[in-house]
């Protein structure tokens, strides 16, 4: 049977949106991509817990943002509505918190619209993040976002996504320049500094889709942030080790990660000087 698919999705080629939808449980998502999305979990079953906890580490680092005072989300990359998303716990804790979602999945686009039922907080653009001056310059941005006051930029789980052709650094850096001091970047990203095989591996599942996967050393992650200051403890968070604490961890909680493969991923936030 031919799946039904939004007009512009193309439902035999896979997208990492829907596959990230897969490894949550959701049920927005194609064949392609549960396809391919069983080929790495069949070679690393890790993945289905790796996702889980980036979407809990997103929801402890809205909170901690909200905890500094930010009131505005600019959430690229933001895959399909899932359990805890962004404008729920913003607004769970700041009533008066803005948020605006980007992604260039169409599926993406018309889950979130029909989910976001409050259009004067919260927008969905169908968008595409290496294209900052579109994005910046959309109307629902400019409507739900003031860049005079400080915005908070998630780019979670979405830069190893992206090939070094498309200059993730020019269009980071684009980013933080449109910020205000104060505003805040938060970053996870899939590092290559150790796991080498398994990422290579994986890298190769991906691109036998022609889809991008590239992990990056964590010198290269950390630059993403330019001069922007790390919160404490003060540099880039590599693994689940206790010494990171509060937004990297849930104080008391129970980390489900294997510490070894945890090393894999990095992630950070940082403040604009």
């Amino acid at each position: 049977m031919k799946e039904q698919a939004p007009q512009g999705v193309e439902p035999h080629i896979p997208n990492a949106a829907r596959m990230y939808d897969y490894f949550l449980g959701g049920k927005d998502n194609f064949q392609a991509d549960r396809d391919l999305a069983d080929r790495v979990l069949s070679f690393l079953p890790e993945t289905r817990d790796g996702t889980r906890e980036n979407r809990a580490l997103i929801g402890r680092f809205v909170r901690y943002l909200c905890e500094q005072g930010i009131t505005q989300f600019l959430d690229l990359g933001s895959g399909l509505p899932a359990q805890e998303n962004v404008h729920e716990v913003a607004l769970r804790h700041t009533p008066d918190a803005r948020v605006v979602y980007v992604d260039n999945d169409p599926v993406v686009a018309t889950h979130g619209r029909a989910l976001l039922a409050d259009p004067e907080r919260v927008a969905m653009v169908l968008g595409d993040v290496r294209r900052p001056k579109e994005i910046l310059s959309s109307p629902e941005v400019r409507t739900l976002l003031d860049f005079e006051r400080p915005v908070a930029v998630l780019m979670m789980f979405i830069l190893h996504l992206i090939r070094d052709e498309d200059d993730p650094r020019g269009f980071v850096a684009a980013y933080r320049d449109a910020l205000a001091p104060g505003s805040y970047l938060a970053i996870s990203h899939v590092g290559s500094d150790s796991h080498t095989s398994v990422t290579d591996r994986v890298s190769q599942f991906y691109e036998a889709a022609n889809m991008p996967f590239r992990p990056r050393p964590g010198e290269e992650i950390s630059a993403f942030f330019g001069d922007f200051e790390f919160i404490p403890p003060g540099y880039l968070a590599n693994g689940v080790g206790s010494e990171l604490g509060w937004p990297y961890l849930e104080p008391g909680a129970p980390v489900f990660l294997d510490p070894d493969l945890a090393l894999m991923g990095y992630a950070g936030i940082a403040r604009k000087p």
